[in-house]
């Protein structure tokens, strides 16, 4: 029997054409933002919580702190309260770290991307746009912030969900996600940083556990509020129900792949999709990136949390928000160069 030639309509596909740079550092950068707003008001949400009897103010410089915003919010406002810190977040459109400006970004990058994002993806954003540009002065107010703030994570969850659920597996896809899940990891080694430090005792090699005693329920509580700006909280306590260590919020923040904000399951993410642009998509650069995706997964698994705390979790933080950072611009020379 004489082999049939396909039709014309029923010819094998070919491979889709390269996706334009300047789309692919506009759907690397939608992902980016809109993980940026959701982790934000979640942070502003657990700081207002814990900063009732905050009169001096020192949990909202905290949070100015987190995100390096201290010296931009000064020239703004006199005083870190709750009023000028839920301002400069929710409202300032003059703020470049501000949900205002995070959310224009992401409805810009959007309606560029047009062609590419699935029409459910491109109405949600319009309606969560509207929603944050009509924010106001009385949606800050002490008693309404929590209502906005869970506004804002029902939003981006909405998002998540829409995104998952029509967006094109193609080269678009893999941008996307690898912009969320750099966005993730960055705005982990930041909480933990900011929030570790200023929880761990002096000299405390990271093991104590918070046990009964007259400081016993203000550690817990800041051990909460720190796993809960993580979105973390009950994840940890099925896997440690027995109380709160240094150690173990750290290993669990840092390494515990089975946790979704936790730097190793994000940079694990980023490198499948990298290797999904090389492999699928025919997009061999990136090997910068991928090179340097080694040496951050090796140090990951081959460092023990407790030699990562003798030697200071600060400093490795630092070196990792740099690499996080680096992460990016290697990703940019290859794929997106300015």
């Amino acid at each position: 029997m004489s082999a049939v030639a396909p039709a014309e309509d029923e010819a094998v596909p070919r491979p889709a054409p390269r996706l334009l740079a300047r789309y692919a550092a506009g759907i690397l950068w939608l992902g980016r933002y809109m993980e940026r707003i959701e982790n934000l008001a979640r942070q502003i949400d657990v700081t207002r919580t814990f900063a009732l009897d905050d009169v001096e103010g020192r949990i909202w410089r905290a949070l100015l702190r987190v995100n390096a915003d201290e010296p931009r919010f000064l020239e703004r406002h006199r005083e870190a309260t709750a009023t000028a810190v839920a301002h400069f977040y929710l409202l300032d459109r003059d703020n470049p770290t501000s949900i205002q400006t995070a959310m224009a970004a992401v409805r810009e990058n959007a309606r560029t991307l047009r062609a590419l994002i699935s029409t459910e993806m491109w109405l949600q954003i319009n309606v969560f746009h509207a929603r944050i540009r009509g924010l106001t002065e009385a949606d800050i107010a002490p008693g309404e912030i929590t209502r906005v703030c869970t506004m804002l994570k029902d939003g981006c969850q909405s998002h998540a969900g829409i995104t998952e659920g029509t967006f094109y597996r193609d080269q678009s896809w893999s941008f996307y996600e690898i912009g969320r899940h750099l966005e993730r990891a960055d705005q982990t080694t930041r909480l933990l940083d900011m929030r570790f430090s200023a929880l761990l005792p002096g000299g405390n090699a990271g093991r104590e556990v918070v046990r009964d005693g007259p400081d016993a329920e203000v550690q817990a509580g800041q051990w909460n509020a720190l796993l809960r700006a993580a979105a973390g909280y009950h994840a940890y306590r099925r896997v440690r129900p027995h109380g709160y260590s240094p150690r173990d919020v750290a290993a669990f923040l840092l390494i515990d792949t089975a946790f979704p904000r936790s730097v190793g399951l994000n940079l694990a993410q980023i490198e499948w999709h990298l290797t999904q642009l090389r492999t699928h998509h025919d997009l061999h650069g990136g090997r910068a990136a991928m090179e340097r995706m080694d040496l951050l997964r090796a140090l990951l698994h081959e460092q023990s949390v407790d030699s990562i705390l003798k030697r200071g979790l600060s400093p490795f933080l630092d070196w990792l928000q740099q690499q996080i950072g680096g992460l990016y611009r290697d990703l940019e020379t290859a794929f997106f160069p300015a």
